[in-house]
Order: C-alpha cells, then sequence, then structure tokens
C-alpha cells in the first residue's frame, strides 16, 4: 500500500453493455484529504465512487481501501458511509432515529445509541434536534442530518454525491465552508462528487478531473487553476483566454514565444509543462484576472497591449471586460475589481491592457 493511501484505483475499468464508463483509471486517494472527482455529467465520476462503494463492481482493475482490495465484499462491509444527492431521510422518523438508524445492526444498547448521536448531531452543530421531527427540517438541515448518520457509523471514507446541489446558493456556499472545516476537525477522508468547479476549487486538498471516463489532471486546486495540462482542463476549470502563438527559440531552461495579440515573451523552464514539444506549441492562455486594464497614465506593467473595450459586464464587485486587442480575431476576457473612484468603461474605449510573463500557460 502506497504511504498514506487510504484508497488506491488501479487500472479501472467499468462497462455498462457496450458503454464505456471509465476506462484504465488510476489513483491514489490519501488518509485524511478532502478529495473530489469533478467533470461534465456522464465524465465516470460518479460511476467511480459508486465503485469505491460497493454499489456496483468494475469491469476491470481493483478498488482498495486501507491496503485491503474490495472485490466481492458488500457496501455495508466496505469501512465507507455514503451522503447522497436526495439525502435519503426517512420522512416518518425524528432527527435522533434518523441518524440512528444504521447503529441499530450493531447490536448497541440504547443509551450507546442515543450518546452516539449525541455527538453526532453536535459535530454537525445541530445539537438539541434529536427530538424534531425530520420534515420540519430546511434543506441545509436536512443535509446536516444526512451527515451526521453517515459519521456516526465511524467510516474511514465518507462519500459525497453532490450533497450541496439542492440548496440555494448562498446556503451551498455556506455549507461548503463548514463541511470543510468539519471534514479537517474530524479528520476522515472525504471523496466528493461535483460537476461545480468552484465548490471543487475552495473544498478540496486535491481533485481529479475526468472527462468520458478518464481522469484527464489530478492536482492541488492551486495547480490545475494556475497550470492545467490542456486546453479542455483549462477550459473546464474557471475561464481561459486562449491566443495562437509560436515558438521562436527553446533550449532546456527557457523559451521564446511570439504572441501576436501581445507580442514576445521569454518563458522559464519551471513554467513549461512537463513533455511539451516546442514544435507543437500553438496557443497560450491566460486568465482573465492575470490581464489587467491599465486605468491610469500612471500605471504600468511588466508588458502592455493596445486594446478596444467591445463589451462591460457588471458583477457588483467586479467588472468583466471583453477587450479586443490589436491583431487579435476575437476579444479576451478582463476581470476588473471595481474600487472607489473607478469608472465602468462603455464599449469603444480605447486601453492599454497589462501582462506578464508567469501568466501565460502554453498548449499544443
Amino acid at each position: 500500500m502506497s504511504e498514506n493511501a487510504i484508497i488506491e484505483i488501479e487500472d479501472v475499468s467499468k462497462s455498462f453493455g457496450s458503454v464505456t464508463a471509465l476506462s484504465g483509471v488510476d489513483a491514489i486517494i490519501r488518509e485524511g484529504e478532502f478529495f473530489s472527482l469533478l467533470g461534465p455529467s456522464g465524465c465516470g465520476k460518479t460511476t467511480l465512487l459508486r465503485l469505491i462503494a460497493g454499489f456496483d463492481e468494475p469491469t476491470g482493475g481493483t478498488v482498495s481501501i486501507a491496503g485491503e482490495p474490495m472485490a466481492g465484499k458488500p457496501a455495508n462491509m466496505r469501512p465507507t458511509n455514503m451522503v447522497f444527492q436526495s439525502y435519503a431521510i426517512f420522512p416518518h422518523l425524528s432527527v435522533g432515529e434518523n441518524v440512528g438508524y444504521g447503529l441499530k445492526k450493531k447490536k448497541m444498547s440504547r443509551q450507546e445509541i442515543a450518546d452516539e448521536v449525541t455527538r453526532a448531531l453536535a459535530m454537525v452543530d445541530l445539537a438539541g434536534y434529536g427530538d424534531r421531527a425530520a420534515h420540519e427540517l430546511s434543506g441545509g438541515q436536512r443535509q446536516r442530518v444526512a451527515l451526521a448518520r453517515a459519521l456516526v457509523m465511524k467510516p474511514k471514507v465518507v462519500l459525497l454525491d453532490e450533497p450541496l446541489s439542492a440548496l440555494d446558493k448562498k446556503l451551498r456556499e455556506q455549507m461548503q465552508i463548514e463541511l470543510r472545516q468539519l471534514q479537517k476537525q474530524i479528520g476522515i477522508t472525504f471523496i466528493l462528487v461535483t460537476h461545480d468547479q468552484e465548490e471543487a476549487l475552495i473544498m478540496s486538498d486535491r481533485i481529479a478531473v475526468l472527462f468520458e471516463g478518464e481522469i484527464a489532471q489530478l492536482d492541488t486546486p492551486e495547480a490545475l487553476y494556475r497550470r492545467p495540462v490542456n486546453k479542455r482542463v483549462a477550459s473546464f476549470i474557471g475561464v481561459m483566454n486562449f491566443m495562437p502563438a509560436t515558438v521562436t527559440a527553446s533550449s532546456d531552461t527557457a523559451m521564446s514565444v511570439n504572441i501576436p495579440s501581445l507580442g514576445q515573451v521569454d518563458l522559464r523552464a519551471d513554467q513549461l509543462p512537463e513533455g511539451l514539444n516546442p514544435a507543437a506549441v500553438d496557443t497560450i492562455g491566460v486568465r482573465p484576472e492575470m490581464l489587467t486594464i491599465l486605468f491610469d497614465e500612471s500605471e504600468t506593467a511588466e508588458r502592455e497591449a493596445p486594446g478596444e473595450v467591445t463589451s462591460a459586464s457588471y458583477c457588483g464587485d467586479m467588472t468583466y471586460y471583453s477587450v479586443l486587442l490589436a491583431q487579435a480575431d476575437e476579444p479576451v476576457t478582463i476581470s476588473m475589481r471595481n474600487t472607489t473612484g473607478r469608472s465602468i468603461l462603455t464599449p469603444g474605449t480605447q486601453v492599454r491592457v497589462g501582462w506578464g510573463h508567469e501568466s501565460v500557460v502554453l498548449f499544443d
């Protein structure tokens, strides 16, 4: 078993008839981390979660938990517990009865069950709710009950199948922070399935991005955002401006790139993706916040390029500008924070766009 690994996924595939849901998936999930499976609908993330849980068996490969292969082991015999998207709360039972439901099969005494339920409810900030009717709960409270029901079984791994998708935006953001804090507090491995990129970035220690049954990149949130391995990952994680580019010179330590709309730039070796073929580079990417509009003549940047505002989208704290750079066919998106005294630019305004060499990501 790999060091600190709680789950090892080795060459796992899963087919449903002629449809391949997963193909050759390899991943190690570490003990005590918050790990997310992220991808669009139909990418295989829920299928992989179900294989870990034991609701399905892989067509090929192995899933091991705590060093033990799980082949043939049913869900109720695995050291995992699932929080479903629908919460699966029993409406005819009280909150305490819902949370303690799984403990009855452990032949614990009534007092022992009550004590464990009390501890679990306190853990999710529902102390004193044990006698409350389940149907009287709000959406956020139902989500906490479902989580308490999973935690009370003391699993090694908690599996979360899009548990926040039914909540409104404000409550969802609150629960993201609470879930993250709770996971760090209790130290149990959490595995989250989500299609929400922002949710995964906020909550995770590491993220596996899946497309069409394969892991495209497995990395920390910062690495995924700042150094995506290809254009597809870059497009899926946030917003990325793509521009045509050509490598004009390269060595083991540096690379010179010509970007028609921005100019010539020299990049260090540590900025270059591993295994990148300089001859194959045809595109660079820059995030919207890595470009800046220089509002005042006294403002300067490492590099500058002229452009024209084509549209502005005011979003309260931020304004998102579309700016057509010189020698560009398509406008780029630039995000600017709305500060005191800074006016919103109108379409047709000529601007200077600042940028730096460290903001550039290369793609082939």
